[in-house]
């Protein structure tokens, strides 16, 4: 309770005067302070959106749900409101711009990925076709589909004889992360697979991917992928970083998986969330960067 009653007054009262204490002795206001003194990255663009989202003014608060695409303007704007000179603070325009960039592309970003998971697989639409077909020839290059329902979907970890059943929870987000990694990262995909279908260890390669889709999707959802991108992406993350990250998930389970050595595959809920407790902590890491080291093909 008593750290409730001090988050309050300190949000309501002092904070404004200590922010108005430290310009008078610094000539500063908070936001060059953060700009001008703050490491790139999660460091510099997490304080100057709490300090924006925590301002008095509209201009301000209003900076964070700006469009991406006319966020100069907006900056403009902030510097007016804030009396901030370009020729004695000439980097804060530009550090600014770079911290909006995040913070609204974080925003966007999630929009286009709600868009893909919302977006239902139909077995009538052509491209989705394609992009199906296409996982099946990047997993199983040997191997001819003998039609398009077929038992042989269990190879590559689909649960019954119709993939398109198995993607009612994340759309087409589930199929696009599955195709990107084994698009982008083939041999470390194939590699994956050939554990998933371990005859002790093994695992259900398509449903695992899916469950880490609704893993990344979550994570984003809730705000926590906001480190990763912030110091991963100079300016506003797109789709493709998204599927990067997703790529990272599914080498790392594998690996955490094989290491761990679960006596069934019916503890699949408990190793998934010791290995979603990792990742969040990883993410809470000021330098964090959930990146896969080995090299894609693009």
């Amino acid at each position: 309770m008593l750290g409730y009653i001090w988050q309050y007054v300190y949000t309501s009262f002092l904070r404004y005067w200590l922010k108005w204490l430290v310009r008078q002795v610094t000539g500063k206001c908070e936001l060059q302070r953060i700009c001008s003194g703050c490491k790139p990255g999660v460091t510099r663009t997490s304080k100057a959106e709490y300090s924006l989202r925590s301002s008095k003014s509209k201009v301000l608060r209003g900076a964070v749900d700006a469009d991406k695409n006319k966020l100069e303007p907006c900056v403009d704007r902030i510097m007016e409101e804030k009396s901030i000179k370009p020729q004695k603070d000439p980097l804060f325009k530009e550090n600014l711009h770079t911290c909006l960039l995040q913070i609204t592309g974080y925003s966007s970003l999630f929009v286009s990925v709600e868009e893909l998971r919302k977006e239902v697989f139909d077995s009538e639409n052509h491209e989705h076709e394609v992009m199906l077909l296409k996982l099946w020839d990047l997993l199983m290059p040997n191997v001819k589909l003998e039609s398009r329902i077929t038992k042989q979907w269990g190879d590559i970890g689909f649960q019954g004889d119709d993939p398109k059943t198995d993607f009612r929870g994340m759309g087409m987000l589930g199929l696009i992360n599955l195709v990107f990694f084994s698009d982008n990262y083939t041999e470390e995909a194939r590699q994956v697979l050939s554990h998933a279908n371990h005859p002790k260890l093994g695992y259900s390669y398509a449903i695992v991917g899916i469950n880490l889709t609704e893993m990344a999707y979550s994570l984003m959802k809730s705000g926590a992928l906001k480190p990763h991108f912030y110091n991963t992406v100079q300016g506003a993350p797109e789709l493709k970083d998204f599927h990067q990250l997703y790529c990272y998930l599914a080498y790392e389970f594998d690996k955490f998986w094989v290491a761990e050595e679960p006596e069934s595959i019916m503890h699949f809920n408990q190793y998934r969330e010791k290995f979603h407790n990792i990742v969040k902590t990883h993410l809470q890491e000021p330098d964090v960067s959930l990146t896969l080291t080995v090299c894609s093909k693009n």
